[in-house]
């Protein structure tokens, strides 16, 4: 059986990319890296970029309330990454401190409790974004539904708390 970090031994591509980042985190200046923090997309259509610059290529266009992880902060420009584990830069200022989580499975069941035996409120699709009402304990997390619905999906159901 294979593991994950068999791969980064074998592959040397990963072993690059693993080193690279220890290298780079010891050599970053502490102001420049931020603490794997999460934060939502404040606004629609804020472009990401490949750079942290107006100038540089544009990746996509990410909508109000999409959860990213912040990689590294450099003036002004976030380093994020989304769900998917796709990296791009925005500007900071793009970024709000309100959390939002996002269903990584087919399919989340949001119970009336922190219980799967509780009642079930709702069930939500992949992809749908919801935001994070309390930080997550024991395994589940507070949510509410963009419809107002609210309740406790388990965290390896979604992505972002």
């Amino acid at each position: 059986m294979k593991h994950a970090h068999d791969a980064c031994v074998t592959n040397p591509f990963l072993r690059c990319r693993v080193l690279g980042l220890l290298i780079g985190i010891l050599l970053c200046p502490a102001h420049a890296i931020a603490a794997f923090e999460f934060f939502s997309i404040a606004e629609n259509a804020t472009v990401m970029y490949d750079a942290p610059s107006l100038k540089a290529d544009k990746l996509y266009v990410a909508s109000r309330h999409l959860p990213v992880e912040a990689v590294v902060k450099v003036e002004g420009w976030v380093k994020v990454r989304d769900s998917g584990g796709g990296l791009a830069w925005v500007e900071e200022k793009a970024l709000s401190e309100k959390r939002y989580v996002i269903v990584t499975a087919p399919q989340a069941e949001v119970y009336q409790a922190a219980n799967a035996s509780s009642t079930l409120v709702f069930q939500a699709q992949q992809n749908v974004v919801m935001e994070q009402l309390e930080p997550a304990v024991n395994g589940w997390v507070k949510v509410r539904h963009r419809d107002g619905q609210t309740g406790y999906v388990r965290t390896q159901q979604i992505w972002g708390s």
